[in-house]
């Protein structure tokens, strides 16, 4: 009997656990292909969630002995869990070497996986490559996660001329579309009644969801962004269904300021730790509007045709579609930008909407070729193409 081929996942928070899931499912339910879900990162920390209960819930096995989320978002200790992560994954490689390794996004934490698997030659495959995001340091790590990878799993066409234009022989390049996105085709969504009781909110009034992350570039004026924000939603009128920032630099201030808030909005506004993929999706189903800064704004909100209110520059770069209404920090501007998202004839407009990431089947696809890629000297020994060069 052939040996199944292993097939080594690695998540560091809720932001690409939900994204994984799909593409899981894929890998576990595939007889030629052995899982080994590798959890780190935020999940283990408990100031925002742990959501490694969700993992343990959605009844997947992990590796032990991967936990390195810091002591707290100071950089330096940021920079000191990620050193503790290389060790770690070292030792878990050195244990078990998996035949592939697959990584997502732009988390720094996913660079620890990434180092420690060099000197195994264990080839990577790395989703979500070629996306730009210049208001964060998440750019420079997604692109450094590009150039360690063997295999590219994009989710527009855009994407897959970037990577390529970085050096990546075409074939290496595959535009199967978002995971994320298969998830939320065809599968069922609670009512809006039944999702107010749940988050003991009045269903007679319309919600804004509202997820807003640290703009690592711009850390000096992180407090002042988030007052505007909160002012601009105490005048909305509007309830607010909020979501804790991801764990950089500065986002446990930024949660402080959100428990600040929702302290003294006790009955218009909820904070919740982690939604977890399928409660964030039925927010996103029955939002009146999403205000905030995250990527789910621009990959996900499409397919439910909800009107995103994108604030700053964190998402400069990435290619959105006509439900996302660009706003500087100012509380007026984003104010603004709200009164526009939840205007009946801009949601009116929408209908119909398309989203540029992909058509909902992903997870098959990138399963597929993990398994039949042949693991050979080819795919180990990357060649760059030099591309001519413009004025």
């Amino acid at each position: 009997m052939t040996a199944r081929r292993s097939i080594a996942v690695v998540t560091v928070g809720r932001s690409d656990f939900g994204l994984y899931e799909p593409l899981l499912e894929r890998i576990a339910a595939d007889t030629a292909l052995e899982l080994c879900l590798m959890v780190s990162g935020a999940h283990f920390d408990p100031r925002f969630g742990p959501t490694v209960r969700e993992i343990e819930a959605a009844g997947y096995a992990f590796e032990p002995g991967l936990a390195m989320h810091p002591e707290s978002d100071a950089a330096a200790d940021i920079a000191l869990a990620l050193g503790r992560g290389v060790q770690a994954f070292a030792r878990a490689f050195g244990a078990r070497r998996p035949d592939l390794l697959v990584l997502l996004g732009d988390r720094s934490e996913m660079l620890a996986p990434a180092v420690a698997a060099l000197p195994f030659n264990i080839p990577q495959a790395h989703l979500y490559g070629g996306k730009v995001t210049e208001g964060a340091i998440d750019e420079r790590v997604r692109h450094a996660l590009t150039k360690m990878s063997h295999l590219h799993f994009v989710s527009c066409q855009a994407y897959a001329e970037r990577v390529m234009q970085m050096g990546e022989e075409p074939w290496r390049v595959f535009n199967y579309g978002s995971p994320g996105l298969d998830r939320l085709h065809g599968r069922p969504r609670a009512a809006r009644e039944a999702l107010c009781r749940e988050l003991d909110i009045d269903p007679a009034q319309p919600f804004l969801l509202v997820t807003f992350h640290p703009v690592t570039l711009e850390p000096a004026e992180q407090d002042g962004q988030v007052a505007a924000l909160l002012q601009a939603l105490e005048q909305s009128g509007f309830a607010v269904v909020a979501t804790y920032p991801n764990a950089d630099a500065g986002g446990l201030r930024i949660a402080a300021q959100l428990e600040a808030f929702a302290a003294r909005h006790p009955q218009g506004v909820r904070l919740l730790r982690s939604a977890g993929s399928r409660l964030y999706a039925d927010l996103m189903a029955h939002a009146a509007a999403m205000v905030g800064n995250s990527s789910s704004g621009i990959g996900e909100a499409p397919s439910f045709a909800l009107p995103v209110v994108n604030i700053g520059s964190r998402q400069d770069g990435a290619i959105k579609a006509a439900n996302v209404i660009d706003v500087g920090h100012v509380a007026a501007d984003v104010l603004a930008g709200i009164r526009r998202a939840t205007d009946a004839a801009f949601r009116a407009g929408l209908r119909g909407l398309r989203n540029p990431y992909g058509d909902g089947n992903a997870g098959a696809r990138i399963a597929a070729t993990l398994r039949d890629i042949p693991l050979d000297d080819r795919l180990l020994r990357k060649k760059f193409v030099d591309r001519p060069l413009h004025d």
